[in-house]
């Protein structure tokens, strides 16, 4: 029985130790075991000039715009323009019937001629002492009445008349000759397009950088990075209470018409001076919730082939705003730093890293989205 016992104590002793053996040179290959070298595209810290913009988003009114509509009821007796015409300022549009109206000036006018030859020889035949002052005093009262009901009838008979208030571009007419308007009915929509205006809305935060005749810039999708330049106009003194923000008005010159009431308008005012920031493409940077990382590269010493040793060391950074393709880093790097622009995801901190900068992601700080059509 100690026999026994002594073979099997030999054999575990064995057993745990070929297994402690085995564990332990397993460890040591792992701890001389290198990550092998991942590929990256590299850029050096760039140190470039960067204005501070502050972006909007509003919608483009004219500064004079009105649906015409007919006053009094009607039948439409002539159309005088023809869709999307330009046209001046009391230009006839539509001219409703109105014979009528006309017959009854007419009746009025006979009046005024009667009342006027009424009062002219009263007024000789006072001057001879034939008829009294009273009599006079009456002749001129009916003649103003009379005058009074042909200027009211007028003023009648003009609002059978649709003409433009003022100089612009008509819409597509909605009447066709003969039609019945009640009174209100819309006809046309006459549109000033030459100044625009854009109305946006900023934080309360913004106002001490605007002002009154400050340049700002505008783009709309339907011309791409073609961009507008205008000026504040105005600015609203009152800051809505619910949303903290206030209201402010551009006007555009827009001699070509290229500019439309009702399209969608991207706003950038330039604010405050010019300054100095390390520049990255935005692909650099990696976003995480708890901060946001670059990978410098650092040279360790060249190895035993003779070649630099390259490893991605991980960097927090914080970064400013965005143009393009860039961003700003305000702190957290040097210029001239060798940083990766792309490669990240295959990297942690101490990655050695091989630089093949053949092709590198976009650094244009005026790219804008393309356009999938």
């Amino acid at each position: 029985m100690a026999i026994m016992l002594i073979v099997i104590g030999a054999i575990l002793v064995g057993i745990f130790g070929f297994q402690a053996f085995k564990n332990h040179m397993i460890a040591a290959y792992i701890a001389n075991l290198k990550a092998p070298p991942q590929t990256v595209s590299t850029i050096d810290a760039p140190m470039s000039p960067w204005q501070t913009v502050s972006r909007a988003v509003g919608g483009f009114t004219a500064v004079q715009g009105t649906n015409l509509s007919a006053q009094v009821p009607g039948i439409v007796q002539k159309i005088g323009f023809e869709d999307g015409q330009d046209v001046k300022k009391g230009a006839l549009l539509i001219q409703l019937l109105a014979d009528q109206q006309i017959a009854t000036l007419q009746q009025f006018q006979a009046t005024v001629t009667n009342a006027q030859v009424t009062y002219d020889r009263d007024v000789s035949l006072f001057k001879t002492r034939t008829v009294a002052q009273s009599q006079v005093d009456s002749d001129q009262a009916a003649l103003k009445g009379a005058q009074a009901q042909v200027l009211a009838q007028q003023a009648l008979i003009d609002q059978y008349s649709i003409r433009a208030p003022f100089d612009g571009r008509l819409g597509i007419r909605l009447v066709t000759l003969g039609q019945y308007l009640a009174a209100g009915t819309s006809v046309v929509t006459l549109q000033s397009l030459d100044p625009i205006q854009l109305d946006f809305t900023m934080p309360q935060q913004a106002l001490s950088q605007l002002k009154v005749g400050q340049a700002v810039t505008a783009t709309v999708d339907t011309y791409g990075t073609q961009g507008f330049d205008g000026k504040i106009t105005a600015i609203s003194p009152l800051v809505d209470s619910l949303s903290r923000s206030l209201t402010i008005r551009a006007s555009f010159p827009n001699p070509d018409d290229k500019l439309l009431p009702g399209m969608f308008g991207n706003l950038s005012i330039a604010v405050g001076a010019p300054q100095n920031y390390i520049t990255l493409p935005q692909t650099a940077v990696t976003i995480n919730p708890y901060g946001n990382v670059v990978f410098v590269v650092t040279n360790k010493g060249n190895g035993p082939d003779g070649k630099p040793q390259l490893v991605a060391s991980q960097t927090f950074v914080t970064t400013g705003q965005t143009r393009g393709d860039q961003i700003a880093v305000v702190k957290g790097l040097s210029e001239g730093q060798t940083v990766v622009t792309s490669g990240q995801l295959k990297l942690n901190n101490g990655t050695p890293v091989i630089v093949n900068n053949t092709v590198q992601p976009s650094n244009d700080p005026n790219a804008s989205p393309a356009n999938p059509n």
